[in-house]
This record gives structure tokens, sequence and C-alpha cells, in this order.
């Protein structure tokens, strides 16, 4: 083991809860050291292709539970390398919400109302504008006149894509090649870079323990470039403040695996993990059909067969966000492109004779794949998610050399979650089977389990220590010191994508975490402006001196 190195705040994890909070300190004159599991590319790394150890697989953490799997981002800049950058605020009945726990599961310091200000400050940040329109791609427009056709309405969704950039390519997923996807490597982590703020790529943390003087010793072990099975040397740092955001899917994995090290966890962490109650459907168009009922054509004289052009979710329908309906009634839905690989195996074939997603009915549905058209649901759920006993290190059990794991996260949904999937199903048939436009058939659980792309709630904050881990100012209970500022700290399901509510929750954070830090001897101020803007990541990691590519 290398000697053990020192510094003042240790964050775990480089998304937007790590990310924030790095950016925040080091501005503020604090010594920051990051640690990322994953490793760090820019542009002209990111691939257009699955082959194995291209981007599709280096970028990527697919962990298969028990009853749900999860996909989150592996790599320097986390979740927002791999999202779709799609950016609604969170409906202001959400944070009312009471859940199957009959009160409200939310602080009761924090609503819409005094969460406006800190998503202001990431929207300018990114930044964050409203699509027009007229620069909707083809399977947006396609949904908005379906909606529009059935009685319902549909809205361009706010996006932090820079469209005059964007080459519609659909390949975002795998990470922007053209820089037009506003990713953390943009902004918050070039401004950290800048202020002083050490980042260090294929790092994963095992465990935290205290020291003498009150503060923490993170122990992580280096992550081979190639293959994450593998692992390389151990080391520790000292910080008098660390904060956890290695994403809802890990990071109560790194606290319930240092309960022997720190003493014990509140109850939360580890339970109440919500899969923001997502869904998918997937629609075969009926080419002729979308000309003759919704009188839609391309210059080539197509009527839609676009399902490949684009840039991710660009139109939602929210007429069921409505505050005034019960919960579990209340969902969005969204268009979306869901990529060939795991898209394909998992779209389910509508009304089939036989089996639902392989077979020679699958084939014919797989040779018209340029008519799909996927539709999002965010609902609902309750909280019904618990992890096991940790694995011995990471978050799961890799059993490939990239990417796929199989974790210890247990999801039986609950009539509750059920229902709102069920009634966001037939929302969907309804829109888009009208007059023949389409076929539709939701992905069931057969074969992955539930599944999400946004987790959350696994150590969420809260006013009642019984089911939450974290105060409402983000620190962990019994642990003075250690935060928790990633998705796992979202109480509850939002009903939109949750990318600019993490953010936002972190900016909150952060005047706390810098009181905490103050009072440990560290000499930091807060009041940072918002960070400044870079050209490119790549820009942004010769400046600090740094490769991308760790051995």
């Amino acid at each position: 083991m290398s000697s053990i190195e020192s510094t003042d705040v240790l964050v775990i994890g480089s998304g937007f809860g790590g990310a924030i909070a790095a950016y925040h300190l080091a501005a503020g004159g604090a010594r920051v050291v990051v640690l990322e599991r994953g490793p760090w590319l820019a542009a002209d790394e990111f691939d257009h292709d699955f082959e194995l150890g291209k981007s599709g697989t280096r970028i990527f953490d697919f962990v298969i539970g028990d009853g749900i799997s999860v996909l989150g981002g592996n790599c320097v800049g986390g979740g927002s390398v791999v999202y779709f950058a799609t950016m609604p605020r969170t409906p202001s009945f959400v944070f009312e919400r009471q859940g199957s726990i009959g009160r409200r599961v939310w602080p009761g310091a924090v609503s819409r109302e005094t969460l406006d200000p800190w998503y202001d400050r990431v929207e300018e940040a990114l930044p964050i504008t409203k699509q027009q329109w007229e620069r909707v791609p083809f399977a947006g427009g396609l949904f908005g006149a379906a909606c529009a056709h059935a009685g319902r309405t549909a809205n361009p969704v706010p996006s932090a894509v820079d469209v005059d950039l964007c080459t519609n390519c659909n390949w975002m997923m795998s990470g922007c090649k053209f820089d037009a996807k506003r990713s953390l490597l943009l902004n918050y982590l070039p401004a950290a870079l800048a202020h002083g703020a050490e980042i260090r790529p294929l790092h994963e943390v095992q465990h935290l323990e205290r020291t003498g003087d009150g503060g923490y010793r993170v122990h992580y072990r280096v992550v081979d470039g190639e293959d994450y099975r593998i692992l390389h040397d151990a080391g520790a740092i000292d910080a008098k403040i660390v904060i956890v955001a290695a994403g809802a899917g890990a990071t109560p994995v790194i606290l319930q695996r240092s309960e022997p090290h720190l003493g014990p966890m509140p109850h939360g962490v580890g339970r109440y993990f919500s899969g923001n109650g997502e869904r998918l459907n997937t629609a075969v168009f009926d080419e002729d059909r979308v000309r003759e009922v919704l009188g839609l054509s391309r210059a080539d004289g197509k009527a839609y067969a676009a399902n490949q052009i684009g840039r991710g979710p660009t139109v939602a329908s929210w007429d069921k966000l409505d505050g005034t309906l019960p919960e579990y009634e209340r969902f969005s839905l969204e268009q979306l492109y869901f990529p060939p690989g795991l898209g394909t195996i998992l779209a389910q074939i509508p009304d089939a004779s036989g089996p639902s997603w392989f077979g020679k009915e699958k084939k014919e549905m797989l040779r018209r794949w340029q008519s799909w058209l996927t539709i999002f649901t965010m609902s609902e759920d309750d909280n019904e998610g618990v992890f096991g006993p940790p694995p011995e290190t990471g978050n799961a059990h890799r059993f490939s050399q990239q990417m796929l794991g199989y974790g210890t996260l247990q999801y039986q949904p609950t009539k509750n979650t059920r229902r709102g999937w069920e009634l966001a199903d037939a929302e969907i048939k309804d829109i888009l089977e009208r007059d023949g436009l389409s076929r539709v058939m939701p992905w069931t659980n057969d074969v992955v389990g539930a599944y999400t792309v946004h987790p959350l709630s696994s150590c969420r904050i809260g006013d009642d220590p019984a089911t939450s881990a974290l105060d409402d100012g983000h620190q962990l209970r019994n642990h003075p010191g250690i935060f928790v500022t990633d998705g796992s700290a979202v109480p509850t399901a939002l009903t939109v994508n949750p990318a600019l509510t993490i953010a936002a929750l972190a900016e909150r954070a952060i005047p706390g975490i810098i009181r905490a830090a103050q009072e440990r001897g560290i000499a930091v101020r807060g009041g940072a402006p918002g960070p400044a803007g870079e050209t490119t990541a790549r820009d942004a990691i010769a400046r600090a001196g740094l490769t991308t590519t760790v051995v």
C-alpha cells in the first residue's frame, strides 16, 4: 500500500453531485481531490459503434439486480456524459408526495419554490434552453403529431444541447463527439480544474474509516483501463470532509461496506430505492397510415422511417402531470431513442402469438426498425428497492470485461407502482394506435426485470431519521463531515428526468457543506459564481497537464 495522502475535501464520483461540489469547494480555496471509478474521455474518443472497448462499453455501468436493472454512467462526468440532456424542473406536487408512509417524504425545507433559485443557477451554468418545434427531429415531430391527433398536448422539452452544434446523429448515449451536449466535461469539471481540483479517473473507492482527528480515510483501488474486473494498486487519502456522489447504485454500497469501520449506518442507507417509476413502450408505425392520418412526409418522400435520426428525447406529453390526480396516477410520456443493442433485444413484439421478445415475429419487427418509436414513462413508484449485503469490491459482481455486473439490489414492484405503469401503458396505446397508426407493446420485466436509467433515493434526505439517511443539508446522520449529493439523496420518483433536480439539490447543499468545512478548520469561502465554460473537454484536460488514459 502506498503512503497515505491528505486533502481538505475528498469527492467520490464526478457526476452532477460530485462535479458541482468539487467546483464550489475548489473555487472557495479548499484542496479538493475527486476519485472517479471510470475512465476520462473527451469528444474525439467517443465512438459511433458498439465494439467492445469503445466508448459504448467503457463509459457505462449496467447492473442486473433482483427484479430491476440499472444503467448509469461510469466515467469522468458520470451520467452527464451518457444522458440525453433533457432537463425539466420537477413539478410542484412531487415535493408534497407522501408515498406509502402516509406523510410528506421530502424535508419541510425543500419545495419547488425554494429550489427554483438553484434550478436557475444550474440552467445558466450548463446552459439549458427550450427547444423550438422547427428544430425538433422527426421522431419528436411524429410523437407531437400523434398526441395532437389523439387530443393530447405535447411540448418540446428543455435541453442542455447546443442544437447549432448537434448533427442529429443519435449517438449521444455513447458520448457526444461534437461537444454539442453540455455535459459536465464542459462546465463544472473544467472550472474545478482551473481552481486546482485534482481529478483521478479509474479510482474505485472501497470503504471509509475514521481518523483520530475526526476526519475520514478513504480507501481505493486503481481499476484496470481495459478490464474493469482487475484492480491494481491500493491507496488511501485522508480528508476532513468527504462527499459521496457515486450514484444511487453505488453510494449506498460504499457506505454499507464502510459500516464495520465507521459504525452503524442510518436505517435509510440502501433502502427506499426508486427507479423513477420508469417504463418503456415500443411502437411500430405503419408508414402509410402516418402519411394518411397525420399528413406527415419528409423531403425524400418517406412518411417517417427515421427512428435513428435525432438527439434523444425532444418532445414530451405532460398532460398527466396534474397535482389534482391521486398519487401513482401522475406520469410523463417522452419520445425517446434507444440505440441498438439492449434497445432491440428488449423491445417487445406487439400482439405476439409466441414469445414477445425473440423468434420469427421479432425478426419481422426488426426489419421495420426505422419505423419504431420508443415512448419513455416516468411515473410514481413506491420506493420499494432494497440493497443486500455489499460485494467485496465495487458496487456489483462484474462478469464481463466492461459494463456488465450483477448487483444486490432487490426490487419487487408494488401494486401502486404497477398501477402507474398500467395507466401509462394504456395512455400510450390510446395515443399511438388510433386509426391504425401503429402497434404498441410495453417492455416486460421478463428478461432483466424493471429497468431504470435514473436511479434515485437509496440514501435520501428527509426530516424523519427513521426513513431518511440524510438530514435536509445532505449530511449523513450520525456521521458528521460525510455528505451525499447525488441521485441517491433525492427522496422520491420525480415523474420527469431527474438530472436538473439532482444538480439543483447539490447546489443547494453547498452553503451547508462549506460551513461544515469551515468548522473543521478548512480555509474555504462560499459565493463562487457559476462556472466559466470551456471550448472543449480536451482543452480543459490539456490545460490541467493531464492525459485521458490511465495505464
